[in-house]
């Protein structure tokens, strides 16, 4: 604890007055001291505020003391959930010292832990300004920026096609005489100060993120357009005339789509709008000749959905299990895994139906097995026809398969036409900002797919979502001599015959298993790491090792499942197993989301696992494995339920046990190093019995120097050229984030300019061997200009067994420094990188 004594300065004031007010203070600096012995924070942070209002010269003395009081108190009020009194208390703090980084930064925590995010970045903003060396501050700001300002906002906003094309529409439509311009989700204001320097009399821009509000205020008022666009923090559907516009506007602009077109809520904000906020449109108005003011328009005029059926490995392996056997565990067929993104025909959740990829970029390329068909039309300009989206049966289409492959997923795009001049297309054979949407494919009986098949399923937009359904394959050339009606073409399929056909077909697909299922939903990565082999066998033989040499007098021996059956049959036999049985060794498995390693080491012999899986489901589906394992439910334990305090899972087996193994979860899947995995590591070396390990024992991290134009157009604004001269770069590059995540580093577009080094050793059983600050020399091989360092890990069970998070089957992805300022560098020079660890977070910076 901080020193509490101290003594106010004599001759502060003169009189007896000022006598008076110090003997006040040195009373109440004596009683803060004492109530912070007794541990009474409350009460030593009420005198501590008496002292600095009586006297505020005190305050670089009490400094110190004064925050830990007021840091600790405000645990208590959080455990209390007295959230009022808590931020009141910084608010006084922050008073008294508005100044302090220290208190800026804890006050930000608290908020970003209560669901604040935008206050949250506030603070962390205001501590990095007042100390940019505060690596709590740097660190809290990076995470919660990517919340703030998504990534994508760099992406698009360096997109100088798309700009440009937006440009010219709005021109077109704004010098044709639509002077009033709503622009619905703003952004940064790039599409209003379009529609301005067009010319446009009136506009308004709404926005509902607050910190994407604040940034339009601040680059509108920058480019000086501020008197003649209207920022509105809010969401369009809450607009009223004449509350917010004076009057009904002319014209609306907006780019609110995903990759999946629906999914920022166009079709609901456009309804809103067409009903409420624009002129009615020209076919709704008398008279071709109209002036272009009297009625409304949107820009996007309309939109095509375009979708491919295709055969991509990384997908598989994502969203689809596909081993039986997990390093000698048997998935039992009435447990089926599946990932958020699916999406069947019974479900009434809200949930987004499909994931997204850059599929030029996804690691081992695709193969096209249709060809591209047209899924949907929508026309933004008709108000029946936004109406009716929502409510119409689903559309069937019928698609014949054109190429033998393996059916993974359907991907989706589109293309927008701004107006009938200018369109962007979401393509992957296009340079796009846009990734794709893709709709994983699970549930068929069989995925393999050739000539003759027709790939059939239903589509709708419901739940402001484009959803694909039924999706199921036919083989109409082996069930009907009709087929040589569906494969003489090949240009796009609609609907009519061959729907009405496939439609007709549908009961020919094979029938579910009977049996009740267990449906697991697991994440993409959860789904990539059981189909992570070598993961699972590299666990298996290090944990078999550790229990071998824990038990030198007899070898550790996988268990025999028949003879095990056998006894378990015999209740008097199983009775007399367990009074004779020896001590078990304890096992902990603390990784991450869905594991089956307890499963696998509760086979290696007399041995007691524990799972801290934290859903139901994932408990059932485990327990379900556990018995097609063919040992009781008895054996695996879920270590929660034997917690009672969840936020310290780090605990003994028993009170007179330790534990033999404790798996800890050291690189999270975008490719970072876990938060307080050191930390956690040092608990755990605690709880080992003599002779017990960590997995993994050590961890090396590896690294590379490479040019990447894309890592460098994905991190920050490049210059207002791209934006077509508007000044937003130094203020949405205030959320540039120097680390990029989940990264796939085998399919980046870069050019190495050096050999792998490493970089670093985290050591989580020997921690004298870490070291937080390193100097790295690393040659180069290729001259150009280093403009990232990409880097992963090899995660070492033992001496022998090494995971790689960068391998091929890994579940990881990889993640990346990008550097400000790309350095040129020259073939047999050297570049010194200055590679540091504080807490869980790792920076490396070159050193000039």
């Amino acid at each position: 604890m901080p020193n509490s004594r101290l003594r106010p300065r004599p001759g502060a004031g003169g009189g007896s007055g000022a006598a008076g007010r110090d003997e006040l203070v040195s009373r109440s600096l004596q009683s803060a001291g004492h109530c912070l012995g007794a541990q009474d924070f409350g009460t030593a942070y009420a005198h501590y505020l008496l002292v600095l209002s009586l006297a505020p010269d005190l305050k670089d003395s009490v400094k110190e003391t004064f925050q830990y009081t007021l840091f600790q108190w405000a645990e208590e009020l959080d455990a209390l959930g007295r959230i009022q009194d808590l931020l009141g208390c910084y608010e006084q703090a922050l008073q008294l010292f508005p100044d302090d980084e220290v208190i800026c930064n804890s006050m930000g925590e608290h908020l970003f832990r209560l669901g604040f995010r935008d206050e949250a970045a506030g603070y962390f903003h205001k501590a990095v300004k007042l100390n940019p060396d505060f690596n709590d501050a740097k660190e809290n700001f990076y995470r919660v920026a990517n919340w703030l300002v998504e990534r994508w906002h760099f992406i698009m906003l360096n997109d100088t096609k798309r700009n440009m094309t937006y440009n010219a529409a709005i021109q077109k439509a704004v010098r044709s005489g639509f002077k009033s311009v709503l622009d619905i989700g703003a952004g940064t204001g790039i599409l209003s100060m379009f529609a301005r320097n067009a010319g446009a009399h009136s506009v308004y821009a709404c926005e509902l993120s607050k910190t994407m509000y604040e940034l339009a205020c601040d680059v509108v008022a920058a480019n000086r357009m501020d008197t003649g666009i209207t920022l509105l923090h809010m969401k369009s559907l809450d607009i009223e005339i004449p509350k917010h516009i004076p009057e009904r506007v002319s014209l609306v602009v907006t780019e609110t789509v995903d990759a999946g077109l629906f999914g920022e809520g166009i079709v609901e904000s456009l309804i809103h709008a067409w009903e409420h906020l624009l002129l009615q449109p020209k076919f709704q108005t008398k008279g071709e000749n109209g002036n272009c003011g009297e009625y409304g328009k949107v820009i996007p005029a309309s939109a095509v959905i375009f979708g491919m059926a295709v055969e991509c490995a990384e997908i598989r392996r994502h969203h689809r299990v596909g081993v039986k056997d997990i390093a000698g565990i048997h998935l039992p067929t009435n447990v089926k895994f599946r990932s958020p993104a699916y999406s069947s025909a019974d479900t009434e959740e809200t949930v987004e139906p499909y994931t997204t990829e850059k599929m030029s970029r996804v690691p081992g390329g695709y193969l096209a097995l249709t060809e591209c068909f047209e899924i949907m039309k929508v026309d933004f300009n008709n108000l029946q026809e936004l109406k009716s989206l929502a409510t119409r049966q689903p559309d069937q289409l019928c698609i014949p398969v054109i190429k033998e492959g393996i059916l993974d997923a359907l991907m989706v795009w589109f293309v927008l036409h701004l107006d009938d001049e200018h369109t962007l297309s979401t393509s992957p054979s296009e340079e796009t900002c846009w990734e794709q949407a893709v709709y994983p494919i699970q549930d068929l009986t069989d995925y393999r797919i050739k000539p003759g098949h027709h790939v059939t399923m239903e589509v709708s937009c419901q739940d402001c979502y484009l959803r694909i359904q039924s999706v199921s394959v036919l083989d109409v050339e082996h069930e009907m001599e009709v087929t040589k009606n569906f494969t003489k073409h090949k240009d796009l399929v609609s609907l009519g015959n061959e729907a009405e056909l496939c439609s007709a077909l549908a009961n020919l697909q094979t029938s579910k298993p009977d049996g009740e299922e267990q449906t697991c939903v697991l994440e993409s990565t959860e789904i990539a790491l059981l189909n992570n082999i070598p993961y699972h066998e590299g666990f298996k033989i290090a944990m078999e090792k550790v229990l071998s040499s824990l038990t030198p007098e007899k070898a550790c021996q996988t268990m025999d499942t028949t003879h095990q059956d056998n006894a378990m049959s015999s209740t008097a036999g199983q009775k007399h197993t367990v009074q004779s049985a020896p001590e078990p060794f304890y096992v902990l498995d603390v990784s991450e989301g869905f594991s089956i390693l307890p499963i696998i080491a509760g086979t290696l012999g007399q041995v007691k696992p524990y799972s801290s899986v934290e859903k139901d489901q994932h408990r059932v589906a485990l327990d379900l494995i556990s018995e097609a394992s063919h040992f009781s439910k008895e054996t695996l334990e879920f270590w929660l339920r034997h917690v009672e305090d969840e936020s310290a899972v780090l605990q003994r087996p028993k009170s007179d046990k330790l534990w033999s193994i404790i798996i800890l979860d050291v690189i999270e899947p975008s490719g970072l190093i876990q938060q307080e995995i050191m930390e956690k590591a040092a608990i755990s070396r605690c709880l080992l019995q003599s002779g017990g390990k960590i997995f993994p024992q050590y961890v090396l991290m590896f690294g590379l120097l490479v040019e990447s134009q894309t890592l460098v157009e994905e991190s920050a604004v490049q210059g207002a050229e791209c934006t077509l001269g508007l000044n937003i770069a130094p203020f949405i590059n205030q959320f540039q984030v120097p680390i990029r995540v989940f990264l796939d580093l085998s399919s980046l577009p870069c050019t190495p300019l050096s050999k792998p080094v490493e970089l670093l050793r985290l050591d989580l059983m020997t921690p004298y061997l870490n070291t937080s600050n390193r100097e790295v020399k690393v040659p180069i091989c290729k001259s150009g200009r280093v403009t990232a360092i990409p880097f992963w890990y090899h995660m070492y069970l033992d001496d022998e067994i090494r995971l790689d998070t960068s391998g091929e089957a890994s579940h990881w992805k990889q993640a990346a420094v990008v550097l400000e300022n790309p350095i040129q560098v020259e073939t047999g020079q050297e570049l010194v990188l200055s590679v540091q660890h504080h807490k869980s977070n790792v920076s490396i910076t070159v050193k000039q």
